[in-house]
C-alpha cells in the first residue's frame, strides 16, 4: 500500500531528526559544536518537513534574508537544508516541499527566493537562474606583490574576531548599498558563518584573522606595521578590511612556504584595496595567497603589474535567484535607463507567471509589470485596442538571472535561450538593468 506524503511545518522537537536526515542525504557528519550551529541555524528558518506518516522523508528550510538589490533591498527566502531521503527520490517530494515553501514566501511578503550555488539540472527546472558569479584568484607571494596603484599608507591593525562585527559591520553595510546580491548580517551570522573559530572544510587552517585599514584613533600615522587592538578602534568606519586564515605548507603545495586563504576583502577605494592585498602577500612564512568568491569586476586583476603573479584559477556560479513575485521585485530595484518592453514569459511552476507581460520602468520610478497590455488605451480596434506583440520570449529562469544586473539578455539571445522579436529589445532591457558594480554574493548558506 502506498502511503501519502504530506508537507507541514517541522516543529522544534524534530530538529535533531531533521539534522540526521540532512547528514544522511549530504553524506556528512558533524561534531557536537557544528551540530549545535546547524541546529541554531534551523531555528532561525522557515521549516517544511515532508512526512510519510510520522517518518521524515524530506526537508526544506529558508532563512529570512534581507537581500541587497540595485538601489535598495528586499525580503528574500534563502533556501537551505533542501534534501530528500534516498528512498523517496523521483516521487514528487522535492516539488511538494517547494510548493509549500512558495506558499509561505507569498504569506511572508518575499518576492524572491535565493540559494547558494547548487545543481542547475535540478534547480533550473524550478526557475532559478544564476544571478551572481565569482572567480577564485591565486597570488604568488614568494616575491613582493607588484601593483600599478599606490597603496593607502594608513596603518593596519589586527582586530580581535570577537570585536570584528562592530568594527566591520558599517563598511559591510555600505558595500551592500552599492553592490547587489548581498545579505544583511546580524551578530550571529558574523560569529557562526563568517568568523567561526574552526573552518569546517580545512581544520589545518588557523582561526580567522581580521586586518583593518584606518577607521581607528591615530589612523593618519604611517607606522608601517599592523597592531592588535580590541574594541571598535574609534568611531570612524574603516577604509577596508580583510578576513583570512593561514596554514603552514602542506603536501603538494609546490612552494617553500605556507598559505594565506582570503575569505573576504572589502575596501572603499582602489588604494585601500591595494594596501590590503600588499599586506596579505607579505605575511611571513607564506608563499601563496588564495582568494575565492571574488567579484568578476574586482580591480585586483587590473591593478596587478604582473599577471603571471596574479592569476584566475576558477570562475563559477554563486547566487541563484527565483522570481516569485516579479512585479514586486521589479518595483524594489532602481533602473539605469527607461525601458518599455513586452515579455512573453514561460513559468513551469506558477501558471500565473506564464503569459505576456508589459514591463515599463525607468530612473524616475513608476515601475509596472502587468499582463496582456494593449497597444493603446483607445485605438483602431476600439477601447481595448489590439494586444501588443512580444518583444522578447524567455523563461522565468532567464528573467531571474538578469534581475540583479549580472547577466546580459543579449548573451542569452546569442545562446538561443531568449528569442528577440524586436531588434535591440534585449540591449534596451540590459541597459535599464545595468549597475555600476556587478552583483556579488559573499555568503554561502
Amino acid at each position: 500500500m502506498t502511503t501519502t506524503v504530506d508537507f507541514r511545518t517541522l516543529p522544534e522537537a524534530h530538529l535533531d531528526r531533521a539534522l540526521d536526515h540532512a547528514y544522511l542525504v549530504f553524506h556528512d557528519e558533524a561534531d557536537e559544536k557544528q551540530r549545535k550551529q546547524h541546529r541554531d541555524a534551523l531555528l532561525r528558518c522557515e521549516r517544511v518537513g515532508a512526512y510519510e506518516g510520522e517518518r521524515l522523508v524530506g526537508l526544506a528550510a529558508a532563512f529570512p534574508f534581507r537581500l541587497s538589490v540595485p538601489g535598495g533591498e528586499l525580503p528574500a527566502a534563502g533556501l537551505s537544508f533542501v534534501s530528500v531521503a534516498p528512498t523517496h527520490r523521483r516521487r514528487g517530494v522535492l516539488t511538494g516541499l517547494l510548493d509549500e515553501m512558495w506558499r509561505r514566501c507569498a504569506a511572508n511578503g518575499q518576492p524572491v527566493s535565493v540559494l547558494w550555488a547548487s545543481q542547475d539540472a535540478i534547480y533550473g527546472r524550478f526557475g532559478f537562474g544564476t544571478a551572481t558569479r565569482a572567480y577564485a584568484v591565486e597570488i604568488d607571494s614568494t616575491r613582493p606583490l607588484a601593483l600599478r596603484v599606490a597603496p593607502d599608507e594608513r596603518p593596519l591593525r589586527l582586530v580581535d574576531p570577537a570585536d570584528a562585527p562592530a568594527v566591520l559591520g558599517p563598511l559591510h553595510a555600505a558595500r551592500r548599498a552599492v553592490r547587489a546580491g548581498r545579505i544583511a548580517r546580524d551578530d550571529t551570522w558574523w560569529k557562526d558563518e563568517v568568523l567561526p573559530e574552526k573552518d569546517e572544510d580545512d581544520e589545518e587552517l588557523s582561526p580567522p584573522r581580521v586586518v583593518v585599514l584606518g577607521g581607528g584613533t591615530g589612523d593618519t600615522e604611517d607606522t608601517g606595521a599592523a597592531e592588535i587592538t580590541g574594541g571598535t578602534g574609534g568611531d570612524r568606519v574603516p577604509a577596508g578590511y580583510a578576513v583570512y586564515r593561514t596554514r603552514s605548507e602542506g603536501p603538494g603545495e609546490g612552494r617553500a612556504a605556507g598559505l594565506v586563504r582570503v575569505d573576504e576583502l572589502e575596501a572603499d577605494t582602489p588604494e585601500a584595496a591595494a594596501a590590503l592585498w600588499r599586506y596579505l602577500a607579505s605575511i611571513d612564512l607564506t608563499g601563496t595567497v588564495r582568494a575565492g568568491d571574488r567579484p568578476l569586476d574586482d580591480p585586483l586583476l587590473l591593478m596587478a603589474a604582473d599577471r603571471d603573479q596574479v592569476r584566475v584559477t576558477e570562475e563559477c556560479p554563486a547566487l541563484r535567484l527565483r522570481l516569485l513575485d516579479p512585479e514586486a521585485a521589479f518595483a524594489a530595484r532602481s533602473w539605469a535607463a527607461p525601458v518599455d518592453v513586452v515579455l512573453e514569459v514561460s513559468d513551469t511552476v506558477f501558471p500565473g507567471g506564464t503569459g505576456r507581460f508589459r514591463l515599463t520602468a525607468g530612473p524616475d520610478g513608476g515601475v509596472s509589470y502587468r499582463p496582456g497590455d494593449p497597444v493603446d488605451a483607445v485605438g483602431p480596434a476600439g477601447p481595448a485596442g489590439p494586444e501588443r506583440p512580444a518583444d522578447l520570449t524567455l523563461g522565468i529562469r532567464e528573467l531571474g538571472a538578469c534581475y540583479l544586473g549580472g547577466a546580459e539578455l543579449r548573451r542569452m539571445v546569442q545562446a538561443g535561450l531568449v528569442t528577440e522579436h524586436t531588434p535591440s529589445a534585449a540591449a534596451r532591457l540590459d541597459a535599464a538593468l545595468a549597475t555600476e558594480q556587478l552583483p556579488h554574493t559573499l555568503d554561502g548558506f
